[in-house]
């Protein structure tokens, strides 16, 4: 019998979306599905208006919560800023160590798309996203707390969260492997926080076209409030290991403002409901005469 792996990512879309056929049954089931303009309790989300012109932002302060105003942040295709998509110019600059990585990763999407039975997604399986994954694949609504000892951001995507402290501590000389790594920040001026990590685990991909980084892996975010009702987010990728210079993954990836009243959905990846998706819908016409 063959295998079936499917994105996380397509399940939680699969089975938020559509009919489960034990809807009548004692088993547990997907909530029902958020309809279009709502929000996780089916209030609705008001869009700014075209020619709202927002205050200035507040300074040393990019708490809120944030949404995206289309549906770039899902990165299907890998990074925003250098997807892989076969065009020269977001051909990242690989080492010859980088390459022999980059070979060994399978995604299910892109120029190099495995097929669902070869493809080793570490996510596929529930692994943990990582950072700075976090950023560079199905980035949704995001929440930011912040204390004068540090941020902490929320994801929707898995219903994770990661700190960064900003009480002027020096990250770890020689950290333990973390799958969210360790991250400072420090304000360069009124409206931007520009944030370190490191220690990252190297387990985990930079992105879902399946590109590596090594446990030398340093990234650098940069969170500008541009006004009130707009963030921006530029991240920089540099591995010397596993690239000869820095690259840009975000260019001033843009947030909008929502109210303080909206309630962002959960989307967990879930292992039980891998395998309902599976029993489902999960074996294609293909493979039917296998069993």
């Amino acid at each position: 019998m063959l295998k079936h792996f499917v994105a996380p990512g397509i399940v939680l879309a699969a089975l938020i979306f559509l009919p489960l056929v034990h809807s009548q049954t004692d088993k547990p089931r997907s909530p029902a599905p958020t309809a279009p303009g709502h929000d996780g309790w089916g209030r609705p989300i008001i869009p700014l208006a075209k020619d709202h012109k927002a205050d200035p932002a507040p300074p040393h302060d990019i708490s809120g919560t944030w949404e995206q105003p289309d549906a770039s942040g899902n990165q299907v295709l890998g990074a925003k800023a250098a997807p892989e998509d076969g065009k020269p110019e977001h051909r990242l600059p690989y080492t010859p160590l980088g390459l022999e990585a980059l070979n060994r990763t399978k995604p299910g999407n892109g120029t190099r798309s495995a097929l669902p039975t070869e493809a080793n997604d570490p996510v596929y399986s529930c692994d943990p996203q990582g950072f700075p994954r976090t950023d560079l694949h199905e980035l949704r609504t995001t929440q930011i707390l912040q204390t004068p000892q540090k941020v902490t951001i929320l994801y929707q995507y898995n219903k994770i969260w990661r700190v960064i402290w900003t009480d002027g501590r020096e990250l770890p000389k020689d950290p333990e492997p973390r799958w969210f790594g360790y991250s400072v920040g420090k304000w360069v001026d009124d409206y931007t926080l520009v944030v370190t990590t490191i220690g990252t685990d190297e387990r985990t991909w930079l992105d879902r076209a399946g590109r590596p980084h090594s446990a030398d892996l340093r990234v650098e975010e940069r969170f500008h409030r541009a006004d009130r009702d707009h963030l921006e987010l530029t991240v920089t990728i540099d591995d010397p290991k596993m690239y000869t210079k820095p690259w840009v993954a975000l260019d001033k990836f843009v947030m909008e403002l929502q109210p303080s009243s909206f309630d962002v959905r959960e989307m967990i990846c879930s292992p039980s409901e891998f395998v309902q998706y599976n029993s489902l819908i999960g074996h294609t016409a293909s493979d039917k005469d296998s069993h």
